[in-house]
């Protein structure tokens, strides 16, 4: 095992703000703000519960990300196994003292927040494997024995995330895992073996499954078996969607959602609600400030001398496209319904911390990219 080194720089207060990715603090404020409209909209033009609520979460969470930028990325990597340590206790804890709603026991009653440990997960996987993958630099990482552990780290989280049950959240964390061992270097040839395995065994998954995740997945390939019923979301979001058009109806002028033919219009159906008020152009407007924000993320990992901020910038870079890509294509009906917020647009402590945390640690990538982790 190699020995753990900090080559560290000394860095001013001024040649921190220097090195501070403004741009992709602007990118971020103009989603926030966008969200709080759309949030705004859900309401009916009311300055009302939800959009009080966000407006405040992310006006915190905003300076959360600013404060934890500063810190260190030595020190995410020295505790990169007690965050997800810290993350599995937390999922442990849910399962025994969690809040149920709907039926899922997904929360942590924390008073001011109801807090949803396998947000966090996400963040805490991509922190893990990168510290895993930064010390594996010098050693075969194609060997059976150091592709096992983080097999194991995977499918830890995944199996208490699904027991809550949280079927598409597991998906991402998975995903996001996944998403290190590729950039990592491991041959494909593994990738495609898991891709058959996973065919194979999908009718032995399915039969597992709680009924309404079945439900869901049969919805997927026919909405309109149910169209009142488990097809309803799915349709009512294409209607709205293709209602708006080019340029959609205007601010406040969604007839679906202020008629309330749209279900989750605050959280996993937000950007259906933009849709329909900004059109085709709005959308891809939307979208291209996700790209721009995923690709000064990627951006900043090239930038990086330490293996360990480069590994983690393009993780997180891949997850953020994930989330994104998950989200528009459950909306649009081109994935099943599987409960995935859109990131900071969406309504939802949990997810905006965690959405936070992780542009905090991309930015200490940033500020301190002349430091070499050996």
């Amino acid at each position: 095992m190699l020995t753990e080194r900090f080559q560290v720089t000394g860095y001013s207060f001024f040649e921190k703000l220097k090195s501070i990715d403004y741009f992709l603090i602007l990118l971020v404020i103009l989603i926030g703000a966008i969200s709080v409209f759309a949030i705004y909209s859900t309401e009916g033009g009311k300055f009302s519960y939800y959009t009080k609520n966000h407006l405040i979460r992310l006006s915190l969470f905003f300076v959360l990300f600013l404060v934890l930028s500063f810190v260190k990325i030595s020190t995410w990597y020295r505790n990169a196994y007690l965050f997800y340590l810290f993350g599995i206790v937390l999922l442990l804890i849910v399962l025994f003292f969690g809040i149920t709603a709907s039926g899922s026991k997904r929360w942590l009653d924390l008073y001011f927040l109801n807090l949803q440990p396998s947000e966090l997960m996400k963040i805490a996987i991509i922190v893990c494997f990168s510290r895993y993958y930064h010390r594996m630099q010098n050693i075969d990482i194609q060997s059976y024995k150091f592709l096992l552990q983080p097999i194991i780290l995977i499918i830890i989280p995944c199996y208490l995330v699904i027991s809550q049950p949280d079927l598409g959240t597991a998906i991402l964390i998975a995903g996001s895992g996944a998403a290190i061992i590729w950039l990592a270097g491991i041959n494909i040839k593994y990738f495609v073996y898991s891709s058959l395995m996973l065919i194979v065994s999908l009718p032995f998954v399915i039969s597992m499954l709680e009924p309404y995740q079945k439900s869901r997945i049969l919805t997927f390939f026919n909405p309109d078996r149910d169209p009142l019923g488990a097809g309803y979301q799915i349709i009512q979001s294409k209607i709205a969607i293709g209602s708006g058009g080019l340029l959609g109806k205007g601010f406040l002028k969604g007839t679906q959602s202020y008629l309330e033919f749209l279900p989750e219009k605050h959280t996993d159906f937000i950007f259906t609600l933009f849709s329909e008020e900004f059109g085709f152009v709005g959308s891809i407007v939307l979208l291209l400030l996700y790209a721009l924000l995923i690709y000064r993320i990627i951006r900043i990992g090239f930038l990086n001398r330490s293996f360990f901020s480069r590994l983690y910038c393009f993780g997180f870079a891949s997850a953020l496209f994930l989330y994104v890509f998950v989200n528009v294509a459950m909306v649009l009906g081109l994935l099943p319904i599987v409960g995935s917020p859109l990131p900071i647009m969406s309504y939802g402590g949990s997810s905006m911390l965690s959405i936070m945390l992780g542009l905090s640690i991309a930015m200490s990538c940033k500020i301190y990219n002349q430091e070499q982790i050996a």
